[in-house]
């Protein structure tokens, strides 16, 4: 290559398969072959589909060729490879001296996302007869290219092993989907690096049908000796251009985002125009796209510029010697992240379409470009320096390991392929009466007094709960549920129970979809723009659901209580507060605000006692826990609580209970303070019955049954007038 040619590289770090094909021993390999059948020849189907590819499997064609006594090659070219626009490739596979067996046109012209798709749908329709004819014990399949997802579907559905070239590697955009779908198409993978054989063990890939190689076009780079680089530089970009002075630019489509990388390739010509050194500029390739982008290249007179040559296509042996001794090279394409690494060649990689390949130092990324300002600050850094020759992809001793590992391939073995799952802990228990009576959720219930957490069946059971005070603070608040779910579910595995997610009940205005709690009732404080699901979801790695506790409460009735089966119904809970939940059709109403059945809120006297939420009268302000305990208060205060066989100690705090109490033990006050709350509740329940005409209304809560009476009464008699 002449003096500036790169040092010898180090071999690769001997892996375990490295390792065993080095020690396989000519005996052993006559061995595999007599156990294939009578000295039977590995018939090896290659396919090429583009110059790129070809210059990865030449070097391995060349390889079986040389052995004749092991191997029978037989070479099928489809794709890009036939098209004039993209350089009649075909014709240095001729002139290499390779019998092309079969010439398939299987590209639809129109280099748009539909053609590619009918391109794959074509070669599916052809190769069947190809494959039929040959035979192969084996396809060698290269890479990420659609065509080569279409090779490697034939093979599959025809019984044919494939042996994928460059599987495990992570680049972006669709050739990722690709070059994954291959994969699990291929029984046998020959990678690159030591992290796409790890990808490929982490994707199951059978560990023994790896081989770690390096990339075969790595055999070719690292011996290439041509001292005459100069005549070739003259020949493709002029005579009066200097070694280490002149760019060489290849970008591609980008099929994920054909817009966007059109737009790129804009900015980069401008920033080449500005820039002003010589270069070579290669025609991309056939993805969708490709079309727009020469265009792009003719609106800016790239092919008449004098600054510019471009092509269609370079043979691979002069295309190493001018990206061996450019200043730079540019664009998207593989080879800049590859193969120009063995040169040190200083690269500018542009955009996503290389996105998570292994780089060398020489690589220059930029992901995004807004103005051409960026790329061409990119070349000022860039051009004309000289990177140490990366060690990533290659020794130059790939083509012998591959051969050797084609030789140990028995013929003879099952062809269906096994993956290596990781191994799953059994169940405790499979069966199905077990399962459905273990499977439970955990129920949180964050009352205006008390914070409660149950683990509760799938049958609506309680099989543990858990109570303590509600505390005052979001912080403390926030902590104590997270403790208290936890430790309930921990608790769950000593009881058998399978925690499939958790539901948190709360009082005040909550966004179901998001589970956050937009603003709470003044009976929980702090307890505003709260996103419950989250914090709990990431400490229990279950679902989370939060909602409203009237609507919980529906909810329960239509799974377990008076409302399952009922279409329209509606539930009014009392308790610290008074809630409520709307069934109409079997759903759940929110509301457009999410502020639906706020019924606690239905206001039945416009004279009446001053309800938290603001207004004068509502239900909740003669009904609720706290209005009770507001007018037990009053009584205690003027002495008129208490009677015969009630007792309070001094410092206990009275309660809604001692007014019940006191009613129970003929508190002629206490009887009038809850029949009038029952009535409230009453009008209550009828403004409902006009309002959304439900088939039910079910009234529960910790105080319903002091109410029923009331509320009945309260109906019939507004009923009868």
């Amino acid at each position: 290559m002449g003096t500036n040619a790169p040092p010898r590289r180090e071999p690769l770090a001997r892996g375990p398969h490295e390792v065993y094909f080095k020690n396989l021993s000519k005996q052993k390999q006559k061995e595999v072959m007599e156990k294939n059948g009578n000295n039977h020849k590995l018939r090896v189907c290659v396919a090429t589909c583009n110059r790129a590819d070809y210059s990865k499997l030449a070097p391995i064609m060349f390889g079986i060729k040389a052995e004749p006594q092991f191997f029978e090659l037989d070479v099928v070219v489809l794709g890009s490879h036939l098209i004039d626009d993209y350089g009649n490739t075909y014709r240095m596979i001729e002139q290499d001296d390779f019998d092309i067996h079969t010439r398939l046109h299987t590209i639809v012209r129109g280099e748009d996302e539909a053609a590619m798709v009918e391109s794959v749908g074509l070669a599916l329709v052809k190769l069947p007869d190809v494959l039929n004819r040959l035979k192969p014990d084996i396809m060698i399949v290269h890479g990420d290219r659609f065509d080569a997802l279409a090779l490697a579907t034939s093979a599959a559905l025809m019984n044919i092993r494939i042996l994928h070239i460059e599987g495990g590697e992570v680049s972006g955009t669709i050739d990722d989907s690709i070059r994954h779908a291959i994969t699990k198409l291929a029984h046998y993978h020959v990678c690159c690096t030591r992290s796409a054989e790890q990808h490929l063990i982490a994707m199951c890939e059978d560990h023994d049908r790896i081989l770690l190689a390096g990339c075969p076009s790595y055999d070719k780079l690292l011996s290439a000796k041509n001292k005459d680089y100069m005549s070739i530089i003259s020949m493709w970009l002029g005579e009066d251009v200097k070694t280490r002075d002149y760019i060489v630019a290849l970008q591609h489509p980008v099929t994920t985002d054909i817009k966007h990388s059109i737009k790129m390739f804009e900015l980069t010509l401008d920033a080449l125009i500005s820039f002003n050194k010589r270069t070579l500029v290669l025609f991309p390739n056939v993805d969708a796209g490709s079309k727009e982008m020469v265009r792009v290249m003719r609106k800016k007179g790239i092919e008449h510029h004098p600054n510019f040559r471009a092509v269609k296509h370079v043979p691979f042996d002069q295309f190493i010697q001018l990206v061996a001794h450019a200043g730079c090279m540019i664009g998207n394409s593989s080879c800049g992240v590859r193969e120009v690494g063995a040169f040190g060649t200083p690269v500018i990689n542009l955009g996503t379409r290389q996105t998570g390949r292994e780089t060398g130092e020489n690589v220059l990324h930029v992901r995004d470009a807004d103005t051409q300002d960026k790329i061409l600050h990119a070349l000022q850094l860039q051009f004309g320096k000289q990177y140490p020759c990366s060690k990533i992809y290659g020794d130059g001793n790939a083509v012998p390991r591959i051969l050797k590992f084609l030789k140990s391939i028995d013929l003879k073995e099952p062809l269906q392929k096994k993956f290596c799952f990781p191994p799953v802990k059994d169940n405790i228990s499979q069966d199905i009466d077990h399962i459905l009576e273990t499977q439970s959720a955990l129920a949180v219930d964050l009352g205006g007094t008390n914070l409660r957490v149950a683990i509760v069946s799938m049958k609506g059971e309680i099989v543990k709960k858990y109570t303590q005070l509600n505390p005052k603070t979001y912080e403390d608040r926030l902590a104590l549920i997270l403790k208290m779910c936890v430790e309930a579910a921990s608790e769950a595995v000593n009881v058998n129970c399978r925690i499939l997610g958790v539901g948190i009940s709360t009082g005040g205005r909550v966004n179901p979809r998001e589970g956050i709690v937009l603003h709470s009732t003044k009976l929980i404080q702090e307890w505003s723009s709260v996103d419950l699901r989250t914090p709990i979801s990431d400490a229990l790695h279950l679902p989370v659901w939060v909602d409203n506790d009237g609507n919980c409460a529906a909810l329960a009735e239509r799974k377990f209580g008076h409302g399952k089966g009922i279409e329209n119904f509606v539930t009014l809970i009392t308790g610290t507060g008074i809630g409520g939940g709307i069934v109409h059709q079997h759903e759940l109403i929110h509301g457009s605000s999410f502020c639906a059945a706020e019924l606690g809120h239905i206001v039945v006297s416009l004279d009446g006692p001053e309800c938290l939420c603001g207004s004068q009268g509502c239900i909740e302000a003669y009904a609720s826990g706290i209005a009770l305990q507001r007018e037990a208060k009053k009584l205690h205060d003027d002495d008129l609580l208490l009677v015969e066989g009630m007792s309070m100690k001094e410092e206990e705090i009275v309660s809604a209970a001692h007014l019940i109490q006191a009613a129970k033990l003929g508190n002629t006050k206490a009887e009038s303070i809850l029949r009038t709350a029952g009535t409230a509740l009453g009008l209550g329940v009828v403004n409902i019955l006009h309002t959304v005409n439900p088939s039910l209304v079910i009234l529960s809560g910790v105080l319903a049954n002091h109410y029923v009476s009331a509320v009945k009464e309260t109906a019939w008699l507004l009923a009868a007038t």
